[in-house]
C-alpha cells in the first residue's frame, strides 16, 4: 500500500478534514477537500512527469494531502495555515512511516505553498505551488467576480 494511502486512514488526517467540511460548509468556492488536494496532486504529478523530473509520486500525494489541514487553525485563530499544516503534517506523516529527510521536504513545501518566497524552477517545492494554484478553475467559477484573488491569481484559461 502506498503511504499516502495511509494518511488517508489516519484518524488525525480524518479529524482535521471532517473540521475543514464542517467549517466550510457554507463556502461557495475555493473548498479545501479532498478534491482539491487530489487535484492538486494530479496536477503537481503531471508537471513532474512532463517535466522529467523525478519527483515521488508518494511525496507528491503525501504533500497535497496535507497542505491544507491548518485551515483548521485558521478559521479558529486566525494561524496561517501553512504554518498550522506543516505542523499537523508532522506529526501524521511521522505515524505513517516517513522518513525524517521525506517529513522536512514535505514540510518545508507546505510552510512555502502560498508562495511567499521565490521558489527554484523545477524544485519540489515550485511544482507543488503550481499545482496548487492550477488546480482552481477560476475561468469556469460561478463565484469569479466574488472572489478575493487579484485578476493576476486567477486561473483564465483550462491548463492540465
Amino acid at each position: 500500500m502506498e503511504r499516502y494511502n495511509l494518511i488517508i486512514n489516519n484518524p488525525l488526517y480524518q479529524e482535521y478534514m471532517n473540521q475543514i467540511q464542517e467549517e466550510e460548509k457554507n463556502r461557495t468556492f475555493c473548498k479545501h477537500n479532498i478534491e482539491h488536494s487530489l487535484d492538486v496532486a494530479r496536477i503537481a504529478y503531471i508537471i513532474n512527469l512532463e517535466k522529467g523530473l523525478k519527483f515521488s509520486k508518494d511525496l507528491i500525494y503525501a504533500t497535497a494531502l496535507l497542505h491544507d489541514l491548518g485551515r483548521c487553525a485558521q478559521y479558529k485563530d486566525n494561524t496561517p495555515h501553512h504554518k498550522a499544516s506543516a505542523k499537523i503534517a508532522y506529526k501524521i506523516l511521522s505515524e505513517c512511516n516517513y522518513a525524517e529527510i521525506e517529513k522536512a521536504l514535505i514540510c518545508d513545501t507546505i510552510l512555502n505553498h502560498s508562495g511567499d518566497k521565490d521558489l527554484l524552477p523545477d524544485s519540489f517545492q515550485w511544482v507543488f505551488y503550481q499545482g496548487d494554484k492550477l488546480s482552481r478553475q477560476c475561468s469556469i467559477c460561478e463565484e469569479y467576480h466574488n472572489c478575493y484573488w487579484s485578476e493576476e491569481m486567477k486561473n483564465q484559461r483550462i491548463l492540465y
